[in-house]
């Protein structure tokens, strides 16, 4: 391996080893001169490079007709592929649930002998920050308001139609149903699908690198599938899917996170809330990711994300001791059975008349954690080696579903009680600023709005960062710590495509690109499920 490339650790005892005449590097094209110190994969990292180039260009210079095809396909695919994207999440979380309960869940990432290279708070803490941060503090009390307002309108036909966005049939003048409802409706969009979305990526990943000895890049998850034909071009293409849905999924999230901060800001200090502010906003942000991207995992993603998970458990800890405590706390538990009792009818792809919200919030939902997938799923694949199957689809998928239930337990739940007392502000603001008109109503307004946009920033800060380093590692054929140079490309370059986004087309846009990405790779996991069984299954052979 080359001076300054971070080697794969080998397979710790006895593995269902892959032996390939394949090595890790052998089509990159390298150049080393002065600082400029490069070490990239062809074709992968030039079309992925080259096309996303393109694409933010185009999107400057016609942001009028850019944001319309945005926008149109973005309605297309979930208007008519909603059914696709929620079969395929069942399918993602029905996986998980069978292998932590069969035998499966015994093989250890890495080997039989492998140990956790992470703490269980540090390795939680990182997980979390990067799965859902930036989506957490913008949701956070929207949904839940969103959710609650439409179910207590209930349904509105027209031609026969319904056109309101209330999930399911919606509790009209019901203000406990619609309460439970909206509940219910916003905890199955930050519950267990998402994280199962995360887990499948990261458990084939983590699988097939540690276990397998392949490279850590999603072609490697289907050799079981092609072979050595992953090393041509079935493999550029799934690992160039790969980058841009990483990308635009990235992009959506720091388009979320941008308009939020602002916001807060405008909230807080008047500062005006333009697009100018907010590609200034990201232009600084991404230079801070930069920074933290050159430190690495260890010394920057590890610490800005343990910075995160103390900011967050402070800012939830004062809403539930200054909100309304009680109901927060029986609300935790009323919340969840809510949520297990409507699972199933909010999961059926099929036979439903609510198509505003299926199409409008949940399938949206869905295309953009899958395109998240690849960035968070690699990422929790690096710091997650040691773990057994089980330990780690537990921990990937209960433990940060409970954590967002009372996440929006307290925050989403704390707005809604608000509003039934008399306060129309929330419900009056703008989705990127309920967060801070509810705090606006608890004590100490100013410091914890100051905290909520911080956390922001951060979250913001942990992802980028996070997403460069996974980017990277798949442009750069599998090698995980490829030079520093590269790593400054991508997070700068996830910067200019959020700005693009941004100016041509708004959150729509952003939305739109996340759905477009998602789409292809949807059906990439589908295949990666296939592999990991049929992985799994050998690794068992070899511990018996």
């Amino acid at each position: 391996m080359d001076d300054g490339i971070e080697a794969l650790p080998a397979p710790e005892g006895p593995t269902e080893l892959i032996h390939t005449p394949y090595e890790i590097g052998q089509d990159n094209i390298e150049k080393r001169e002065g600082a400029l110190h490069f070490d990239v994969h062809n074709p992968v990292f030039m079309i992925s490079a080259i096309s996303i180039v393109l694409f933010t260009v185009i999107t400057l210079i016609f942001p009028d007709s850019s944001s319309a095809l945005y926008n149109g396909t973005r309605d297309w695919l979930t208007g008519n592929l909603d059914w696709f994207f929620l079969t395929a999440a069942n399918i993602f979380v029905l996986l998980c649930i069978v292998l932590i309960v069969t035998p499966l869940g015994n093989v250890r990432l890495g080997g039989p002998e492998a140990t956790p290279d992470f703490t269980l708070t540090g390795w939680f803490a990182m997980l979390f920050a990067a799965g859902m941060g930036i989506g957490l503090m913008f949701y956070g009390v929207s949904e839940p308001m969103s959710h609650f307002g439409t179910a207590l309108g209930g349904p509105t036909l027209e031609n026969g139609m319904r056109t309101d966005w209330a999930p399911l049939g919606g509790a009209a003048g019901d203000e406990a149903g619609a309460r439970r409802l909206g509940m219910a409706a916003t905890i199955f969009h930050w519950g267990m699908h998402p994280w199962a979305i995360y887990a499948v990526v990261a458990l084939a990943l983590a699988l097939f690198a540690y276990n397998k000895g392949l490279p850590l890049t999603m072609r490697s998850v289907f050799y079981p599938i092609f072979g050595e034909r992953i090393w041509g071009w079935p493999g550029h293409i799934i690992d160039i899917l790969a980058v841009f849905a990483t990308i635009f999924g990235l992009a959506t999230s720091l388009g979320f996170g941008a308009e939020q901060a602002t916001a807060g800001l405008n909230f807080l200090f008047g500062i005006p809330a333009t697009n100018t502010t907010k590609v200034i906003l990201i232009l600084c942000i991404t230079g801070v990711a930069t920074m933290s991207v050159v430190l690495g995992v260890e010394k920057g993603v590890k610490r800005l994300s343990e910075i995160n998970m103390v900011l967050a458990i402070i800012l939830l800890a004062f809403v539930i001791l200054v909100g309304p405590t009680w109901s927060i706390i029986s609300g935790f538990f009323l919340n969840l059975g809510a949520y297990a009792g409507d699972l199933i009818p909010l999961s059926n792809p099929f036979g439903r008349d609510d198509d505003n919200f299926r199409q409008g919030w949940t399938a949206f939902y869905w295309a953009w954690w899958i395109s998240w997938s690849p960035f968070v799923g690699m990422f929790i694949a690096r710091v997650s080696r040691g773990r057994t199957v089980r330990q780690f689809l537990t921990a990937v998928l209960i433990v940060p579903s409970l954590i967002s239930v009372l996440w929006m337990t307290a925050l989403g739940g704390t707005a809604v009680t608000m509003t039934l007392d008399g306060f129309a502000g929330i419900q009056d603001a703008a989705l990127e600023l309920k967060l801070f008109q509810m705090l606006s109503q608890l004590p100490l307004t100013a410091i914890t709005s100051f905290v909520g946009i911080i956390l922001v920033i951060v979250f913001f800060v942990t992802s980028s960062d996070s997403g460069s380093l996974v980017i990277d590692t798949i442009a750069a054929g599998g090698k995980v710590n490829a030079p520093v140079p590269q790593r400054i490309f991508w997070c700068g370059f996830e910067g200019i495509v959020a700005v693009a986004l941004m100016l041509g087309g708004g959150l729509g846009a952003l939305q739109a690109m996340a759905v477009s990405t998602g789409l292809p790779f949807t059906i990439v996991l589908l295949g990666a499920v296939w592999a990991i069984i049929k992985g799994l299954q050998g690794e068992r052979r070899e511990m018996q």
